[in-house]
């Protein structure tokens, strides 16, 4: 094998890949080649390192240099000046905004100094299509552990003593759902690893498989030692195909080297894992729906009990969790039940990876201890919020989750405080809004987007959902009353108490925590038809100041509904009866002239 004085660490993950990464690596590999110096250099491709604002993402090993915003045009530069000169290239390092230096190591970057990876651990340091490379770093060293010293109870007992919860939303106990499959006996049983994402805005899992896909594998192998299955299904939406190809690569080389099949390590414990998957169906993120999806029947719900660990996958008891929940098993094994469950609060133990979105400066996929405040999040790790504008909301937990506003920037953030607070953990997702977004409007998007996703076979979520977005669509377009807003919280308190399943007992959350947080801005759509964020376009309208237009006529060629007259070099007026409100003439507006009212 190869000794190499230097490795180039080139984010591979689907963001950007999406802006050339791969490109960068072709050119990093085309000159280290022509300076003769591809057997002293390797080139490895990771997954997603987090950063993704400042994305693709390059990282010199061993010294640790960080660069940022590469474009493969940049590779040559690397090359001769970092590589060949021993010269950091300053104009791709990352600038503090705080004091405006630059900032060579990540270890020293607010994005990153209070995040612990655990889940995250290999993702941006290991080559995920290298199973080598993941072994170098620990992987399958938690298998073999409790292949060789531990029993089934035994492996049950340490999950349980971590604390570890559900990281897919339910925050359900991991270990005691284990020990309720386990107890349950069949003749098969099946570990079925949750991959269907489909929160608007949430990356966490589709990270992790692409980044690491063995950790995935080895704590499904786990799993099934632990509760005595044979069979590992991942169910992924077909929307993920880095994803996938990198999860079948890695099942293939755990099959090659003994770690999946017959016989593991000689231990006469049997598993395999086969892939299974989704169109995309939201509602599939629920396991009975998720289940019913694998065996070719519709993805609906069904009501628990019997739960999946009772009668699951073909009728068998089945133990379902998701990507980031089993990303945890391997090291709570190897590191202890008590290591991990300092990490966290009381009720909510170690960390969660969470994805950042939305107006805010630095985009991208954390991982912090639970008991992190929002306010460290959003202002220390996330930058603050983009232009310089004021902090709205944050909307965690995605369609299910809620809205939560500056009183609530000092919330640690757990399973309990968030519920607490009306909203929930969820997946991972975390969109920060200004003071640009209308909750209105906010609120509308989600429950669309759950009326679309929702499966039909409930009356509450497929007629309930469907009444809640007509009134919101009413509202937005200023035909709105006092008792609208009466309706729509009563109908949501309905829609909670009665729906299946989460998706539907959950979808109210954001219209409740809108209503109670911004009663305000409702009340300001329905009583004074106005939107103040300018964004319910029925709400609008524009105005031309006389005093600062100088009659260019740039807003008046721009408009495409000829709204806007006026002679050449004279102030001009718009026609309100005519303007479609589409924001062309502010666009153009050199001088400020033209405002919304």
């Amino acid at each position: 094998m190869a000794k190499y004085k230097m490795h180039v660490l080139v984010c591979g993950g689907t963001g950007c890949k999406a802006s050339q990464s791969a490109q960068i690596v072709d050119n990093l590999k085309a000159v280290l080649a022509e300076k003769g110096m591809q057997d002293e250099v390797q080139v490895i491709t990771t997954g997603c390192f987090g950063f993704c604002e400042k994305g693709p993402i390059v990282k010199m090993m061993p010294d640790n240099t960080f660069y940022t915003q590469v474009t493969p045009e940049d590779a040559r530069t690397i090359v001769e000046e970092h590589i060949i000169k021993g010269r950091k290239v300053t104009n791709l390092l990352y600038t503090d905004p705080e004091n405006n230096e630059h900032v060579s190591d990540s270890k020293h970057m607010g994005f990153y100094k209070k995040q612990i990876r655990i889940a995250l651990r290999n993702c941006g340091f290991i080559d995920p299509e290298n199973i080598d490379e993941s072994i170098s770093r620990g992987g399958y060293e938690a298998l073999g552990k409790c292949l060789t010293e531990m029993k089934p109870e035994d492996v049950i007992q340490e999950i349980k003593l971590s604390g570890l919860r559900g990281r897919g939303g339910g925050g359900f106990p991991t270990g005691l759902k284990w020990e309720i499959a386990s107890k349950n006996h069949a003749d098969q049983k099946y570990v079925v690893c949750n991959a269907d994402e489909g929160d608007p805005g949430a990356f966490m899992d589709r990270s992790i498989m692409e980044g690491d896909p063995h950790s995935i594998i080895e704590a499904m192998a786990i799993c099934g030692y632990a509760i005595g299955a044979t069979k590992g299904l991942v169910y992924i939406r077909a929307e993920y195909p880095l994803a996938i190809d990198r999860l079948q690569i890695a099942i293939r080389q755990a099959r090659e080297y003994g770690l999946l099949g017959q016989d593991i390590m000689g231990s006469g414990f049997d598993f395999d894992i086969e892939l299974r998957y989704g169109a995309g169906a939201f509602v599939c993120g629920e396991e009975t729906a998720l289940i019913h999806s694998m065996e070719g029947k519709r993805g609906e719900p069904t009501f628990k009990p019997p739960f999946p660990a009772v009668s699951g996958y073909l009728g068998k008891p089945t133990n379902v969790n998701n990507v980031e929940t089993f990303a945890n098993i391997p090291v709570i094994i190897t590191k202890g039940a008590d290591w991990f469950n300092k990490i966290g609060t009381e009720k909510s133990k170690g960390t969660k990876v969470f994805a950042l979105a939305g107006q805010i400066n630095n985009v991208g996929l954390i991982e912090v201890p639970m008991g992190i405040t929002l306010r460290e999040v959003i202002y220390e790790i996330g930058g603050g919020i983009k232009d310089g504008k004021e902090f709205k909301a944050v909307q965690t937990g995605g369609p299910s989750g809620g809205c939560l506003t500056k009183k609530h920037l000092d919330t640690p953030i757990d399973y309990d405080n968030l519920i607490a607070a009306g909203s929930m953990m969820g997946s991972g997702g975390m969109v920060v809004m200004d003071e640009t977004s209308c909750m209105v409007s906010i609120a509308k998007f989600y429950l669309e987007f759950t009326c679309e996703e929702s499966c039909g076979k409930c009356t509450p979520c497929r007629i309930g959902n469907k009444r809640l977005c007509e009134m919101l669509t009413k509202i937005s377009k200023g035909n709105g009353t006092m008792e609208d807003l009466y309706e729509l919280r009563n109908l949501a308190a309905v829609i909670k108490d009665t729906a299946l399943c989460g998706l539907g007992q959950t979808s109210p959350n954001p219209v409740l925590s809108t209503l109670d947080n911004f009663w305000d801005e409702y009340v300001e759509h329905v009583v004074d038809k106005k939107c103040r964020a300018g964004v319910c376009k029925s709400l609008m309208s524009y105005e031309i100041d006389q005093n600062k237009c100088v009659g260019c006529t740039a807003c008046a060629r721009n408009c495409p509904v000829g709204a806007i007259k006026g002679e050449k070099k004279m102030p001009h007026t718009i026609d309100l009866a005519v303007c479609i409100k589409c924001g062309a003439c502010i666009e153009r507006c050199k001088f400020g002239a033209i405002s919304i009212k």
